[in-house]
């Protein structure tokens, strides 16, 4: 567990110093394309295979005869991860088919139809651009309850359940509203501040662990025309990903969960206008890469790594998807956000990690025994290490990672676990409320405040008020943190 830097302030906080400048005025911004699940489908059970028996070789009782179909996003992970564990669904039931593995970055465009008319896959990696919204999907009830996975005996030691098995979060993450887990997270992601050891050691500098510290490395990068940061300005809603955690830790988790929860007035909590002034300041100041705001993720990750700047928002995908462009003594490392100051209610190394590639049984899929199993076995330590050697990833597996040679980018994702502790936190709204979370708050809210096109201040006023309207809205189903 981390502990709270000393600072050299004396007398009043940083919360209590920054100052906020005039406003810089407001413009448009472009509507951004929301995608949603829609109709519940045909719920007819004679579609589905009559379930094996249950034993101790298998356990949630699959169909040893009968067809499974996966759906993988074709994404930064690839898709071998998935055709080796689809090949060991083969070899534990040879009499079934050879599973049909479908490679995709159409999921919406490809499954929606399928959902609609009652036929989907067994097993579905829902990720990517084209991703549907899970939060719709749980709301019309075309997710599978995987309870029987999760209290189903581990792969690799049969006295374990599953759920016991999985990364801080992961189980709650696939939770929606009560105890029902509709969603099996499979990367496990940690977010944060992403940085190049290699560009701070050559400004003799340390990763700051205090605001007045991250100012002033910001202005000694700048004086070797050296930018302190940059993001995907394109995609704002990466922001939060040091945001989120940042708020957190300055005023505790539960401005976090008033948040997620859309309570009244969430956004005006003194944490989050402390966190926005001081992000806002790294703009004030000059200290953002000159044109961010127009820079797409990649393109931002690309300057990046071109070393034009210290500090990225990201996750830790962030280290497959950038490899293009990483020079190899690049060191690439993840920390928590800097504190605030001293009155922080987090400890430093309050971290933002949660699960990520999402995978989901359909309620109507054909085989679902057969998609919890494949989930089951993906869960194994073996998987989880071929997942993790292929893709550079933490998997959802609390391990796997034993005997395995680990890029700098990844032991300072596992270090920055450990140093967490039990300080993790794990913002919903992206999950629970895409287009709040991506147009209104990212790119509406936060990126106009970043690009120097609103205050803070304007910022708060005008995401509080997307909040309330989503609150309001009885057309989407609304979740809260048990």
């Amino acid at each position: 567990m981390g502990s709270t830097s000393a600072h050299k302030n004396e007398g009043l906080g940083r919360r209590d110093v920054i100052k906020r400048s005039a406003a810089l005025g407001l413009i448009s911004v472009p509507t951004m394309g929301f995608l949603s699940a829609c109709a519940s489908g045909d719920s007819s059970s004679d579609k589905k295979v009559e379930k094996g028996k249950v034993t101790k070789a298998n356990p949630l009782g699959v169909n040893e005869t009968a067809p499974l179909e996966v759906v993988i996003f074709d994404g930064g992970f690839g898709q071998q991860y998935a055709i080796d564990a689809e090949k060991k669904y083969n070899a534990a039931f040879p009499k079934a088919p050879k599973v049909k593995h479908v490679a995709t970055q159409k999921i919406q465009s490809q499954l929606q139809p399928r959902f609609n008319g009652g036929t989907p896959p067994d097993l579905i990696d829902n990720s990517g651009a084209e991703q549907m919204d899970m939060g719709v999907l749980v709301g019309k009830k075309q997710l599978l309850d995987l309870t029987p996975l999760m209290d189903a005996p581990s792969i690799d030691d049969p006295s374990k359940k599953v759920r016991d098995t999985l990364r801080p979060g992961v189980l709650e993450m696939g939770q929606f509203d009560g105890d029902p887990v509709w969603i099996m997270y499979y990367a496990y992601t940690v977010y944060g501040v992403w940085y190049s050891q290699t560009a701070l050691e050559k400004l003799d500098a340390e990763y700051p662990e205090d605001w007045d510290a991250m100012l002033a490395l910001c202005a000694k990068a700048k004086k070797q025309g050296i930018a302190g940061w940059t993001y995907a300005g394109k995609y704002p809603y990466y922001l939060p990903f040091s945001l989120y955690p940042f708020i957190g830790k300055i005023g505790g988790r539960e401005v976090l969960d008033k948040i997620d929860n859309l309570e009244p007035n969430a956004w005006k909590d003194p944490a989050v206008k402390a966190a926005f002034e001081a992000y806002y300041e790294l703009y004030k100041k000059g200290y953002i890469l000159k044109g961010t705001p127009g820079l797409t993720h990649i393109q931002s990750q690309t300057e990046w790594t071109k070393g034009k700047a210290l500090f990225l928002p990201n996750g830790s995908w962030v280290e497959n998807e950038a490899a293009p462009t990483t020079p190899k003594d690049f060191k690439m490392m993840v920390a928590a956000p800097s504190s605030l100051d001293s009155s922080d209610k987090m400890p430093f190394g309050t971290i933002w990690a949660s699960g990520g590639e999402p995978f989901v049984v359909p309620a109507n899929a054909k085989n679902p025994q057969g998609g919890m199993e494949q989930l089951r076995i993906m869960l194994s330590e073996e998987s989880s290490k071929n997942f993790t050697k292929q893709v550079k990833s933490l998997s959802a597996f609390n391990g796997g990672t034993d005997g395995l040679t680990l890029s700098t980018a990844m032991q300072s994702g596992v270090d920055s676990l450990k140093k967490a502790g039990d300080n993790v936190v794990n913002p919903r709204l992206q999950d629970w409320y895409v287009k709040l979370q991506k147009e209104q708050i990212g790119v509406a809210g936060i990126g106009e405040m970043m690009a120097g096109r609103a205050t803070p201040a304007e910022a708060i006023k005008k995401i509080q008020a997307f909040a309330d309207a989503a609150a309001k809205d009885q057309s989407i189903k609304h979740y809260k943190h048990q």
